[in-house]
């Protein structure tokens, strides 16, 4: 049967796919997004009520992070309009090892509403799709923690996680936290992609400090300052977010994609070869 689903954060990278392929399987799918109709803005809950009628379940994806400050008070607003709106079902994308993200998972789990936390390490489309893409375009990439390891993770495995759970009741009540098959570190990132794009891209390690500073100076919005600093200190910094787990084989019963399929089908389209804009 065909279902009403509300896909919060639908132009992103992981709302994006999961919308594509619930409506490649025949779901009626709402974005919520500003520029939908229903418009959907997390800074205006007065919309949620129109946004969310007739809906039977929801992903939920908050930007930045659902660690920064005020992702709670808007977790918990948003989970009572759910429940205002007899949503049936909720699936929340969470960050794997954020204490804090942890706070609004709880708000979820608490709700009496039916629900599947996917707590996700860092994606492989950071480096395609988000902060990390200009300087790997510029040939330099300077980042803090060099020596930290993440099992980078496809955002495409996590949509096919995050269909799964919204689609199928023997996910609910479960926390799935999604890596890849191996860890890398940013030095290891940055040589496959200069091997597979046969440039020459630097990578060189920068204090905290001077990466905020740089932040600043090119007027990054503060939350996402915020949400660097916490990343680079809190998340990076705890060995345990090193770990590997077998959580999307368990859900899909295939493994992960390996972040050098990532590298070679992203090298194939030439973002990675695309100088950076420049703005007067």
């Amino acid at each position: 049967m065909n279902t009403n689903i509300l896909v919060i954060g639908g132009t992103g990278k992981t709302g994006s796919r999961v919308a594509q392929r619930l409506q490649q399987l025949g779901h009626n799918i709402r974005i919520g997004s500003r520029s939908a109709t229903p418009a959907f803005d997390w800074e205006k809950p007065e919309t949620w009520a129109t946004v969310m009628e007739g809906i039977e379940k929801m992903y939920i994806t908050f930007q930045p992070d659902l660690a920064v400050p005020g992702a709670l008070e808007a977790i918990e607003a948003l989970t009572k309009q759910a429940q205002k709106s007899s949503v049936k079902k909720m699936v929340l994308l969470s960050g794997k090892g954020e204490r804090e993200a942890e706070l609004c998972e709880q708000v979820v789990i608490n709700s009496g509403i039916d629900y599947t936390i996917v707590r996700a390490s860092w994606f492989n489309q950071n480096f395609s799709e988000s902060f990390l893409l200009e300087p790997l375009q510029a040939g330099l990439v300077a980042l803090p923690q060099p020596d930290a390891e993440v099992p980078y993770v496809d955002t495409k495995d996590i949509a096919d996680v995050a269909v799964a759970a919204l689609l199928h009741d023997k996910h609910n009540g479960e926390i799935y936290e999604l890596t890849g098959t191996r860890t890398l570190t940013f030095k290891e990132v940055v040589t496959e992609i200069a091997t597979a794009t046969k440039r020459d891209i630097t990578f060189i390690s920068v204090t905290l400090e001077a990466y905020t500073q740089v932040m600043q100076q090119q007027e990054v919005p503060a939350d996402v300052i915020w949400l660097i600093n916490y990343l680079f200190t809190e998340v990076l910094g705890d060995e345990r977010n090193s770990e590997i787990t077998n959580d999307i084989e368990k859900v899909l019963g295939r493994k992960p994609k390996d972040f050098s399929l990532y590298v070679t089908e992203t090298a194939a389209t030439g973002i990675w070869n695309t100088m950076p804009s420049i703005e007067n």
